[in-house]
């Protein structure tokens, strides 16, 4: 299925592990069966939510695959093929084309950052290599530097950047690209609990973690947004607002995992250096999910 400007909520996966350490695919499949059942509208693998930085690439290769059998084409899949060295980020990318991702989704280059011009082909070079749609991915919080905006404006018009997920969670930064918005770029979300405001500057939906947990709702909310029920929207946003916070009281995938293993989606438990949710943060969660009618 082609990745044509999708607007909706798209789902950033987990990925569930056994007591053991190893990919649970059949979890996996229950999880993705049960993304498409609600709505949920593309899906995104080897997100920062599905801890791919701490699995091996014959794992990711592995999980792609799969993601890619049972979805089977019913709705877009997103793979994120991300790396701090361009040439590795190119080498996944092609890879994952070639297997029948829909998308990529490219990370700036943590750790070793770059300069606006090295920053500017960390992108576009791979963007060059590739004949699938790229998502740009803004997360200044995990990498430690952000695509300036001068460099947005210069990849927005390449033929195969589709889009950017802003999870940099500054609005005012979102307000500086928001006139690159168009027929052939899109602005997600990469934050939950900002996606009403950048849909109200033009934005297309979320890459949520959040729709790991209630994937129907998240699809209802944007889809309401985008239909005109703006009013719905926000109320609903609202409402599931704590929770979408609360999500992120410690790093993300620990909170959502744990939410996710109280309502009984058995996803098993982080990889090192991941660990398990603190007693007192797991209490606040726990309490706000019931708040959410989900305990």
């Amino acid at each position: 299925m082609k990745f044509e400007h999708v607007q909706g909520s798209i789902v950033a996966m987990v990925t569930p592990f056994k007591d053991d350490g190893s990919v649970n695919f059949e979890v996996l499949t229950q999880l993705l069966e049960r993304q498409i059942a609600s709505g949920t509208d593309a899906i995104l693998a080897l997100g920062t939510t599905g801890e791919s930085s701490t699995m091996t690439h014959e794992e990711d290769a592995a999980i792609v695959e799969h993601t890619l059998k049972v979805v089977n084409g019913r709705v877009p899949v997103v793979v994120g093929s991300g790396s701090n060295c361009t040439a590795t980020q190119m080498q996944s990318a092609k890879l994952y084309q070639s297997m029948g991702a829909d998308a990529l989704l490219l990370i700036t280059p943590y750790y070793n950052k770059a300069n606006a011009e090295g920053m500017y082909h960390h992108f576009a070079d791979v963007a060059d290599a590739v004949d699938i749609p790229c998502i740009l991915y803004n997360v200044p919080g995990r990498t430690g530097c952000s695509i300036p905006v001068s460099v947005v404006e210069r990849l927005a018009p390449h033929p195969h950047i589709a889009a950017i997920k802003e999870a940099s969670g500054d609005v005012a930064y979102a307000m500086k690209i928001a006139h690159c918005i168009g027929p052939d770029f899109a602005l997600y979300s990469g934050n939950d609990d900002i996606t009403i405001p950048l849909m109200s500057i033009g934005g297309s939906g979320v890459i949520s973690v959040y729709a790991n947990v209630m994937p129907k709702v998240c699809h209802e909310i944007v889809r309401e947004f985008l239909t005109g029920d703006q009013k719905k929207a926000v109320s609903e946003h609202l409402r599931y607002l704590h929770l979408m916070n609360d999500l992120f009281l410690e790093v993300n995938p620990i909170p959502v995992k744990t939410a996710m293993n109280l309502i009984g989606l058995n996803v098993g438990p982080m990889r090192l250096p991941l660990y398990e949710m603190s007693d007192d943060a797991k209490h606040k969660l726990e309490a706000t999910m019931r708040e959410a009618g989900l305990l």
